[in-house]
């Protein structure tokens, strides 16, 4: 292959990202109804065309280089660092009565929503939670939507807590872990359909390394170093 066909390849691939799987069917759907529209009226059609090019974007599943150094805590998640708190976790986690950091990452309708593991461990403990769809950027949401609670233990017996919470629009969450299950960092483990949130209960006494407002990267962004002795982050808008 010549030089400049490799790199109109890559350039192919950078843009055409891979689908997740759980996105095809909502594709059709959208692509048959849009042509059923198109049938009654074409404007009809340029919006159902519209429509169904948001929803193959929307379920993109792009591939993330994952930084592995040993204590390194990743994004599970796109979006943006909403709020960073002290908080109990939930009861369902089993991560005991003490405060922990959260930090809570919103996903708006444009983001990446495949969520992806944020530290090497094991699947400890899962629990689903029916409940309400309440706007994912409210506090409330962490404690009234409805959600998948995820509990990683790393090597040396740390926990971590992982929470997908559905949002206004999201009716469906994907998870496809196991408990007792053993997971890499960075390793995509499901998706949450269309906005939402992803809630991250850091280990006691460690300090995050993102900011609040700042754009999280799934897969890639450190969220914390559990080898760190760096002080909490302060950061300004330009």
């Amino acid at each position: 292959m010549k030089p400049e066909d490799n790199h109109l390849l890559q350039t192919i691939k950078s843009v055409i990202v891979p689908i997740h799987p759980a996105g095809w069917m909502f594709i059709a759907i959208f692509a048959i109804v849009s042509l059923a529209l198109s049938m009654v009226w074409s404007g009809f059609g340029c919006i159902g065309m519209v429509l169904t090019a948001w929803c193959v974007y929307f379920f993109r599943d792009p591939e993330r280089i994952t930084p592995l150094r040993e204590g390194l805590i990743v994004s599970p998640a796109d979006g943006v660092v909403q709020k960073i708190c002290k908080c109990v976790p939930p009861a369902e986690l089993d991560l005991g009565d003490a405060e922990r950091v959260r930090v809570s990452i919103f996903l708006n309708v444009f983001n990446v929503h495949v969520n992806r593991i944020p530290i090497e461990g094991s699947i400890s403990k899962l629990h689903y939670q029916h409940g309400k769809f309440v706007n994912a950027s409210l506090d409330k949401a962490s404690e009234e939507n409805e959600r998948q609670s995820i509990k990683v233990t790393t090597p040396d017996g740390l926990t971590i807590g992982v929470v997908q919470i559905a949002g206004l629009v999201a009716r469906r969450i994907l998870c496809d872990l196991k408990e007792g299950q053993s997971v890499k960092t960075g390793e995509k483990f499901g998706i949450i359909r269309f906005g939402s949130r992803t809630d991250v209960y850091l280990p006691p006494d460690v300090i995050p390394l993102v900011i609040e407002g700042q754009t999280a990267i799934g897969g890639e962004t450190v969220i914390a170093d559990l080898k760190s002795s760096e002080g909490e982050r302060v950061g300004t808008k330009h």
